[in-house]
């Protein structure tokens, strides 16, 4: 079992003010006291057995409000914590949350990640989206939720103003309930960022989402991992290619598991000349090699809105590096982060990125652990480590000295090492853990 932050309420910024969210501080005091209480009345109506752990959860927020509310507070009700004994939301549990959610404004997100709401469950996160217009973000990965409950959520977004955020991650709603999102986006001018990872979506279902964000102009970060695709003539590159350059809105876009290779990677390089928002491109887990970095290569001479790329397990081995290495050394200024995990690179090809390190003043943080490393690899990032260039906290390798010879270790650092789980202890969505997500912000949570 996967472990999670500590339960509870998470204080977050409260996005612009809107009339529903400005009266829900008005009205805060008389809904506090009773949070706790009405979920135990509505279980007792309902003859519904009270569920121990939103019982905790619930009394947690209810102390927290007591403190004072100058913030909205995400409801954080992940079924795999460890910290304390879970009993797993499930559909009808979600039914008493929604009615409570519902009389109290002042919560504006809803984590219930790896929990079991099933059809049942999507029934009502539906109905909740529909009554409570102050929830601005809602996570409901791996809920199992199949395609006909995805078809209720994404066709109550179609009147909803308010969600920001929606995370649907391991829910397989297939290509069915991916085309019901595709047709959503047609409509919604609100949802900024949109999750549909491991959803096991269909070429159909890639392909729509491609043609309706040429003309949506909201959404800004869309996430379409492990489709589930067959044949080998890469389509749904072509098509998210022909998106990108009629596309200026998009800021973050990842497509991994796509299955691309270097035809595909040429499709996305050639949209990329064109296009003048894209900060974030994942391409990782793809069959990505060293012709294909030329293209990448090229591509980073003149573009100047890319900020990180995430190259990890693919295989651009050390001609790939070299190609990524002399572009950032002598024309690209913009990029900032660089990820080439486990691509087969030796100590040519490492030293060579390393190099471009000194000559390029923006690029911040790169991350090369699961590569073939020799002693002059780790020379020269303990060099850069050493004298400044490469803060500990932008790297996932940290040198160390046996028998006066340097070695490098893996650091838990990354662009985004908490996507599927979170720390029991410590930061949750700290900068060193998560800094694709840090440094292009789009929505409060992952």
């Amino acid at each position: 079992m996967d472990p999670s932050p500590a339960p509870g309420p998470t204080r977050v910024p409260t996005p612009t003010p809107t009339p529903t969210l400005a009266s829900a501080e008005e009205h805060v005091p008389a809904s506090i006291a009773s949070l706790r209480e009405h979920y135990c009345n509505l279980c007792a109506e309902k003859s519904q057995k009270i569920n121990p752990f939103i019982l905790n959860i619930l009394q947690e927020v209810d102390e927290e409000c007591k403190k004072g509310l100058e913030k909205g507070i995400i409801l954080n009700i992940a079924g795999n914590n460890r910290l304390m004994p879970v009993q797993r939301v499930t559909g009808e549990d979600f039914w008493t949350l929604s009615r409570i959610l519902k009389k109290n404004p002042y919560i504006i997100g809803l984590d219930v990640r790896y929990n079991l709401l099933s059809h049942v469950g999507a029934y009502y996160a539906a109905k909740l989206l529909e009554k409570q217009l102050n929830i601005i973000y809602l996570n409901l990965m791996f809920n199992d939720i199949g395609p006909d409950g995805g078809e209720l959520i994404a066709k109550v977004l179609h009147k909803n103003t308010t969600l920001k955020y929606l995370r649907m991650t391991g829910n397989k709603i297939e290509n069915k309930g991916g085309m019901f999102f595709a047709a959503m986006l047609q409509v919604n001018s609100s949802l900024e960022k949109l999750d549909l990872g491991d959803c096991d979506l269909g070429m159909q279902s890639v392909i729509a989402f491609a043609t309706v964000l040429t003309q949506n102009k909201a959404i800004r970060g869309i996430n379409l991992n492990r489709p589930i695709l067959y044949g080998e003539q890469e389509e749904s590159t072509v098509h998210i290619g022909h998106m990108l350059k009629e596309n200026h809105c998009l800021v973050e876009l990842h497509v991994c598991k796509h299955d691309i290779k270097n035809y595909g990677i040429k499709q996305l390089c050639d949209a990329l000349y064109l296009n003048t928002s894209l900060r974030y491109l994942d391409v990782s887990c793809n069959k990505i090699t060293r012709d294909g970095m030329v293209y990448l290569a090229d591509v980073l001479k003149s573009n100047t809105t890319l900020e990180i790329i995430d190259l990890s397990f693919n295989r651009i081995e050390n001609a790939g590096a070299s190609y990524l290495s002399e572009s950032l050394t002598s024309h690209n200024r913009t990029l900032k982060v660089l990820s080439v995990v486990s691509n087969n690179i030796e100590g040519e090809g490492l030293v060579a990125l390393s190099q471009s390190m000194k000559t390029n003043p923006t690029l911040t943080n790169i991350y090369v652990w699961g590569n073939k490393f020799d002693e002059a690899t780790c020379m020269a990032y303990s060099d850069l480590i050493q004298m400044g260039r490469l803060q500990p906290d932008n790297t996932d390798v940290e040198p160390f000295v046996v028998d006066d010879h340097v070695y490098l270790a893996e650091v838990s650092n990354g662009l985004k090492k908490h996507y599927y789980w979170t720390p029991t202890y410590g930061e949750a969505y700290g900068h060193s853990s998560n800094a694709g997500f840090a440094l292009v912000p789009i929505g409060h949570h992952l």
